[in-house]
């Protein structure tokens, strides 16, 4: 039988305290499947995107086995950003809260030297990307000699970004009898080379794309005249006080002009792309995830991997060509077990991507249609009213 509660694992006091400070109680699907198979020493292959508890999946095991006592580093987390870097440090530092072990996220972007001082203090468990991993292990600072746990997270994403000449790198200089575990939202052929290159025998572990975060998300899409987008999405964020939203667009330059437009309207709106300076990028995610700024208009290279709490909406100005990142997308809102809406404005022309999108997940995307009626119709909708229209499903 499936454990169903963190109370079910065999999980040392001090984890336990660090758990229920967090404030979890019951196992997300991917915690109940892989937390186990870990304990016990084995390789993994996880499906999860972020939001789906993955992080505590493969955090708790890893600290659960770290020796505090060894100032040398045990376990080792790759990421692909720098955002992700510290996202994942600070959630295991806190499962780690009471058991003594120090984690250390590392990147590029901040001085190294920082990084230098605090590895040379004793580190159990380092959290980094690839490029800077490879420059401390170059600089013979960090030393992965001893390291029995290696997690590589978002993998298909890391890829994606060409680091696959770095993870292989970062693998050869980890011992051989290590613990190996690879955490994707996809799981592809490029993934499952990496699996069966440097895994043995891994346990797969397979949430379907219908557990991931959608259950308790509730999912709309309004098809609308391309010349219309603006002013339907003015009426969505003014009928339904929408105080705190990620609005996707496909470029940079889309970003930048829609942010100006919110902004000429009076909504606190920003762009955030890969145009931007690390800096630049760092003060809007910043500003955002403090509650200073209410609309990030983002592109989704931009807003992978951010993990930000309180997001209530999700609005997709743009249709994404690619069907997986409209979950990538939403998985914004909807945090471990929150509720969360994702609006989606569907041009004529997008039709088909929408409806591939449709097509992969069984949760119910509602169709939001103008209606010149009245009263009821205005009762039933949380959308928007637009001039005389209302929108309805």
């Amino acid at each position: 039988m499936q454990n169903q509660s963190f109370k079910d694992l065999p999980l040392s006091v001090e984890i336990m305290k660090g758990i229920e400070e967090l404030g979890f109680m019951d196992l997300f699907p991917i915690q109940a499947q892989a937390i186990t198979p870990l304990l016990q020493g084995k390789d993994v292959i996880g499906q999860a995107q972020t939001g789906t508890g993955k992080t505590a999946a493969f955090g708790i095991p890893m600290v659960e086995q770290a020796n505090p006592e060894t100032r040398e580093v045990q376990g080792l987390v790759l990421v692909p950003t720098r955002e992700l870097a510290v996202q994942v440090a600070d959630h295991v530092r806190r499962l780690a809260k009471y058991v003594r072990v120090r984690v250390l996220p590392v990147y590029g972007g901040e001085p190294i030297e920082r990084q230098i001082h605090a590895l040379r203090g004793g580190v159990q468990i380092v959290v980094g990307t690839p490029g800077r991993i490879i420059d401390l292990l170059e600089r013979r600072i960090l030393n992965l000699g001893f390291a029995k746990f290696v997690v590589l997270d978002e993998a298909d994403r890391m890829l994606d970004m060409g680091f696959i000449e770095d993870i292989e790198y970062i693998l050869r200089k980890v011992p051989s009898n290590r613990q190996t575990s690879l955490f994707s939202a996809t799981i592809d052929e490029q993934v499952m080379r990496i699996c069966n290159r440097y895994m043995k025998n891994p346990e797969k572990i397979l949430v379907s794309k219908d557990e991931i975060a959608l259950t308790q998300m509730n999912q709309y899409y309004m098809v609308v005249n391309p010349y219309d987008k603006l002013e339907v999405l003015f009426g969505i964020l003014n009928e339904n006080h929408i105080e705190r939203a990620i609005i996707f667009c496909k470029t940079r330059s889309d970003t930048s002009i829609l942010a100006e437009k919110l902004r000429d309207r009076g909504y606190d709106a920003k762009p955030l792309h890969a145009g931007l300076t690390q800096p630049q990028r760092d003060f809007v995610t910043d500003s955002f995830r403090k509650g200073k700024l209410k609309f990030l208009i983002a592109t989704d290279v931009a807003a992978r991997g951010l993990d930000i709490q309180g997001i209530t909406h999700i609005i997709n100005y743009d249709v994404p060509l690619e069907a997986l990142v409209y979950f990538h997308r939403i998985g914004r809102t909807a945090r471990m077990g929150g509720a969360g809406t994702a609006i989606t404005l569907v041009s004529y022309g997008e039709l088909s991507d929408f409806n591939n999108i449709k097509a992969l997940t069984k949760t119910k995307i509602q169709e939001m249609k103008e209606s010149e009626s009245s009263a009821d119709a205005s009762q039933r909708s949380p959308v928007a009213y637009l001039g005389t229209a209302r929108l309805r499903w």
